[in-house]
């Protein structure tokens, strides 16, 4: 089923001057180094809803960090957002120092639970920005995950995962956090987990999306045909919506490859799909579609919905449950 709608000011409106701060130092016992992350906002407002931005694990050094998915940011942040990017274990930024850790070189429950960390020392982080205190609307949080974050994402948002080291199914869900955006998400496991990083990464297939059971908006291009997990196609990435209990929303990216257009950073060499125009509609539409999940009633996510779905050069289709 489509959507259609109208303009509104939070994603339409001349972006403004946005405040980047990091590292944010964040000590936590047991992890082998400090979870450090980048804080974006706007320069001005209050009431600022959260989103937590899990990054992929690319082959580059950096944009698996902090550092990276600048075009999602920077948007979100002009646009009223409070952008909080931790840099996971798995960053390549660290693998000299964790290579030998435990839970290496997934790191899927660590991942999941630097969000948690997070939200527990949401104060420390207002303390720390300059010109962040008191800005912060920490009953709207909401959570981004691209690639194998979005697997991250999925699992904060309730879906489960069979440990494979012992066999138990596992839990992560965080309570806080009311939505989230999958970008190119992994989907199921068993017999159609067939290819080369099935047995390297067997946590991927371990995951269950019948208990993700927060509101999310899955992406998933319509070219991206991730051979080195299975042979299942694009429809693969549609899989967290597919199995997943609605409330649901799919958006088909046309002609996107993993990259969704070049999302993980400007000018990225590694994007084989470059295309600014299919980043520029990405981070309208997911701006809209959190903006209302988190303002029950709004019209955003409709307006903006229409405008990237129609036309004679639709970016992309919708379909919800």
């Amino acid at each position: 089923m489509s959507t259609s709608l109208a303009t509104h000011a939070d994603v339409s409106a001349a972006p403004a001057p946005v405040l980047s701060f990091s590292p944010v130092v964040l000590p936590v016992p047991g992890r082998p180094v400090d979870l450090q992350v980048r804080v974006s906002v706007p320069a001005t407002g209050t009431g600022l809803p959260v989103i937590l931005l899990s990054h992929g694990h690319g082959p580059s050094n950096n944009l698996s960090s902090l550092n990276g998915y600048a075009p999602l940011v920077d948007f979100w942040a002009a646009h009223g957002f409070a952008v909080i990017q931790p840099t996971h274990l798995t960053s390549r930024t660290l693998s000299h120092l964790v290579a030998d850790a435990p839970g290496a070189p997934d790191f899927w429950r660590s991942r999941a639970e630097d969000m948690t960390h997070i939200l527990d020392r949401l104060d420390v982080i207002e303390r720390t920005v300059p010109q962040l205190a008191g800005r912060i609307d920490r009953t709207k949080v909401a959570v981004a995950g691209h690639s194998l974050g979005g697997f991250t994402a999925a699992l904060l948002l309730g879906a489960g995962v069979k440990d494979p080291d012992t066999g138990n199914v596992v839990h992560l869900v965080e309570p806080r956090i009311k939505a989230g955006v999958l970008l190119a998400a992994p989907g199921r496991g068993g017999d159609v987990l067939n290819g080369p990083m099935a047995e390297r990464m067997p946590v991927i297939g371990a995951v269950d999306f019948s208990t993700m059971t927060a509101p999310a908006l899955v992406v998933a291009g319509d070219k991206d045909d991730s051979r080195h997990f299975t042979d299942m196609g694009p429809d693969w990435h549609a899989d967290p919506y597919t199995l997943a209990p609605g409330p649901k929303t799919l958006f088909t990216l046309f002609d996107a490859e993993h990259g969704l257009g070049g999302i993980a950073g400007y000018d990225a060499a590694e994007t084989t799909d470059e295309n600014p125009e299919r980043v520029a509609a990405l981070a309208r539409l997911t701006a809209a579609y959190l903006h209302t999940q988190l303002h029950p009633g709004a019209h955003t996510w409709q307006t903006v919905c229409e405008e990237v779905t129609a036309g004679p050069a639709p970016m992309g289709r919708v379909e919800f449950k």
